[in-house]
């Protein structure tokens, strides 16, 4: 498996407005790294990030360079869900459905909540309405409701998705709001994964070949979460955590050689194909080695 010329790593964002014009932590971030440099890129809104992840992709294929991109959202849903949704047993359709639905404006305007709701119906009655929760206080969504009142039991699919069961840690797809909401980035992050998995010569692992020239996969930053607090330490007050993540995750990434990336990207597990998996589980020696 050939090792990449470049990493980018994007950490997402579902604002509903513009982030703030100085560089704030809980905004879109990108880490690049390359073997001439590592840079990082603060993005306001979502329409100028997939600008720019556009941009890198047209750039690295011009240039004949393989380019991976990590996203820190989920890929993909507990196995039943897409096809409960959809009717198709494919994470790629839950990203087209998602891509139809979800409306997201150049400010960040967005529905998902309302989008959420009505999923939300398409699976059950009340009162115990799920999978999704999570709402801004005060905002009344049918069908949303304000905490976990999901009875997972009577539905066709389970509350976390494998990878998230081996990474006790990771924030469950269903939670839309308050701190670790990436339930939220996904809903918002998955349709740009949609779009940019149209584009010629670009594949989404594990869903597809990861032998293109441009590879896209789900990543968690925390997953280096020693060398980002001992980063964190050395700059001090002004460090910005999501900044250090995606830099450094970019840098360990970009320095693997061919032989870790063969066993990196080889998740056997039955559920990856429909589920998702999370680029480097299993692999944090070799990540923090490299840094």
């Amino acid at each position: 498996m050939p090792a990449f010329d470049r990493v980018i790593i994007a950490d997402w964002s579902a604002s509903s407005a513009p982030s703030p014009r100085a560089p704030t932590p809980d905004a879109i971030w990108l880490g690049l790294a390359d073997q001439s440099e590592v840079s990082s890129q603060y993005h306001r809104t979502r329409a100028s990030a997939e600008s720019q992840l556009r941009a890198e992709i047209l750039r690295a294929q011009a240039a004949g360079a393989r380019l991976l991109i990590g996203c820190d959202f989920a890929f993909g849903y507990p196995a039943g869900f897409a096809r409960a949704l959809t009717g198709s047993a494919q994470a790629q359709a839950v990203w087209e459905w998602l891509a139809r639905h979800i409306t997201d404006g150049p400010a960040n305007a967005n529905n998902r909540f309302d989008v959420a709701g009505r999923m939300n119906a398409q699976f059950g009655t009340g009162p115990r309405w799920g999978p999704f929760w999570g709402r801004p206080a005060g905002r009344d969504v049918p069908h949303l409701p304000a905490k976990n009142l999901a009875d997972f039991a009577a539905l066709p699919f389970a509350q976390r998705r494998e990878i998230e069961r081996r990474i006790p840690r990771a924030q469950s797809v269903w939670k839309l709001f308050t701190t670790g909401a990436v339930g939220s980035q996904s809903l918002m992050g998955l349709p740009m994964i949609w779009r940019l998995s149209q584009m010629s010569g670009v594949s989404v692992w594990p869903f597809s070949d990861a032998n293109s020239g441009v590879v896209l996969a789900e990543v968690y930053p925390s997953l280096l979460d020693k060398p980002v607090a001992g980063t964190m330490a050395q700059q001090g007050a002004s460090a910005i955590k999501d900044q250090i993540q995606v830099q450094l995750l970019a840098v360990a990434l970009q320095r693997q050689p061919s032989s870790v990336w063969a066993q990196m990207l080889d998740v056997p597990h039955p559920l990856v194909c429909e589920e998702g998996w999370i680029l480097g589980h299993g692999f944090v020696p070799q990540l923090d080695a490299a840094l």
